[in-house]
């Protein structure tokens, strides 16, 4: 199943997003980003001038993982610094579900992470 069809990421265009960088600890794996929303969305608010959609800083989480494999340390992955200075790390490329394992896929590497939950929390 791709992201598209998660009712999670419904108003959320992943492929828009940022990633603003992961950590990894125990059974959890996470990915800062700042996501792009749309009026679908139940987390969008009017766009702030300049931008044409919402953007909002949130964390998505993998949590009671089993494990993970080819994620790129912070230091190996390309990144990118934009006009104000702020770094990111490309955008989610692909994102779904094969059997029991999520494959997240983008700059910062294809991903597999086994078993777990997926949720998003929100930061601002």
């Amino acid at each position: 199943m791709d992201w598209t069809e998660f009712e999670l990421f419904n108003g959320i265009d992943l492929n828009d997003s940022f990633v603003l960088g992961w950590q990894a600890e125990d059974q959890r794996l996470s990915f800062d980003l700042e996501l792009s929303i749309w009026p679908a969305s139940e987390y969008y608010t009017s766009a702030k001038e300049g931008e044409y959609t919402c953007y909002r800083k949130a964390v998505l989480i993998f949590d009671q993982i089993e494990g993970y494999q080819g994620l790129l340390s912070i230091d190996e992955a390309p990144r990118s610094t934009d006009a104000s200075g702020e770094i990111d790390y490309g955008n989610i490329d692909q994102l779904f579900v094969r059997g029991n394992q999520y494959i997240v896929e983008g700059d910062f590497g294809r991903v597999e992470v086994q078993g777990g939950d997926l949720r998003l929390e929100f930061n601002t």
